[in-house]
């Protein structure tokens, strides 16, 4: 029992320090004036806004809970095991030995929080995958990154909206662009940001010849439209007919919107919602996303001019390749991460490369 009780103290003491590095005193703090905000009698005037507030919400209810559960019950196996060191009935041993297993899985599960800790880790992100050369192939291809990246946001329980696509004449998608609410969500997907590359047997070729796709994926953090000021006679705004899927007004009125600021040149658009209005204020949420990231990417330029230092883009560089013959692997090229199962990847399973990936960035 002496060295349950170690490895008990071991882990208190770890999960006391990712508590204190995660300041979970401060994010109560922040979950009552949440809490507070949500309470206002005018609070669902602006639904967009309500709604994004109560997942806010919601992910730091659980995320304080975990911690603090883990600190609770850890704490309170403790004290049972130094009390029936002595007099240990027959098969209690073994019963605590399954506990302690099961607390060191939930830690080493959510210790990758401590790493979350960039400028916008903490927020929604706005995802958009472009299919590189080779047709019908690469836009399958794309088809399937989006799949795998919504199932990997259903498993966190975030919020996923499909902003624009543009689809295949064959299948699978040129482009598509997606909103991904959730907390923390643009840390977990940054590190989903550049090239991705398959290699299988072709379902559309009749000779089933191997082939090599391509994709780019684009992660920004969502910033809020209130958080940049942008000069609405910089704005170009078009209105058209929606196209694809959807309601019969989606494809039967000017729904869609296309907005151009023409100092930079940034074009975004949006066509995937009921009406012109809520059309608008998705782009212009990823508009000024986009907007953020290009005057963040100016500044650290500058940064980088005045040290003397040149750091390589990522944009456009293969990141990952995925294999599914002539045998099966996807691997990654920055962190040297691989799986063996690829089914397993493509279906969300994202969360061992994307903490590689923390790791990584944070050498």
């Amino acid at each position: 029992m002496n060295e349950e009780i170690r490895q008990l103290e071991e882990l208190k003491k770890k999960v006391e320090t990712i508590s204190a590095l995660l300041d979970i005193g401060k994010m109560e703090k922040e979950l009552k004036e949440l809490e507070k905000t949500i309470q206002q009698p005018n609070f669902w005037k602006d639904q967009e806004k309500a709604k994004a507030i109560s997942t806010q919400y919601e992910h730091l209810r659980k995320e304080i809970l975990i911690w603090k559960d883990l600190q609770k019950n850890i704490g309170d196996l403790l004290d049972f095991a130094k009390e029936i060191k002595q007099n240990l009935e027959e098969g209690m041993e073994e019963e605590i030995k399954g506990q302690i297993d099961a607390f060191t899985s939930d830690v080493k599960k959510n210790e990758i929080i401590v790493l979350l800790n960039e400028k916008h880790d903490k927020k929604s992100a706005i995802v958009s995958m472009y299919a590189g050369s080779g047709g019908t192939e690469a836009q399958d291809w794309t088809a399937m990154l989006l799949r795998m990246i919504i199932r990997f946001a259903e498993k966190k329980e975030w919020h996923v909206t499909v902003l624009d696509e543009s689809r295949g004449q064959e299948a699978g998608l040129k482009s598509v662009t997606l909103r991904v609410e959730g907390r923390y969500a643009y840390g977990h997907l940054k590190s989903e940001h550049g090239t991705h590359r398959l290699v299988r047997i072709s379902p559309f070729d009749s000779e089933s010849m191997r082939h090599t796709s391509f994709a780019n994926i684009e992660v920004i953090p969502e910033i809020e439209t209130e958080a940049l000021e942008i000069n609405q006679k910089d704005l170009r705004i078009d209105t058209f007919m929606a196209g694809g899927n959807g309601g019969q007004s989606v494809n039967t009125t000017y729904s869609a919107v296309r907005i151009v600021h023409v100092p930079t040149g940034i074009s975004v658009q949006c066509q995937n919602e009921k009406s012109q209005q809520q059309n608008k204020l998705a782009a212009m949420r990823v508009l000024t996303s986009r907007l953020q990231q290009k005057k963040e990417q100016e500044e650290e330029k500058e940064r980088q001019d005045l040290k003397g230092e040149h750091k390589k883009a990522e944009w456009g560089n293969q990141i990952r390749s995925y294999v599914l013959h002539p045998y099966k692997m996807v691997k990654d090229l920055r962190t040297k991460h691989e799986s063996s199962d690829p089914t397993r990847v493509l279906d969300g399973d994202l969360q061992p490369f994307m903490d590689e990936y923390l790791r990584y960035i944070k050498k």
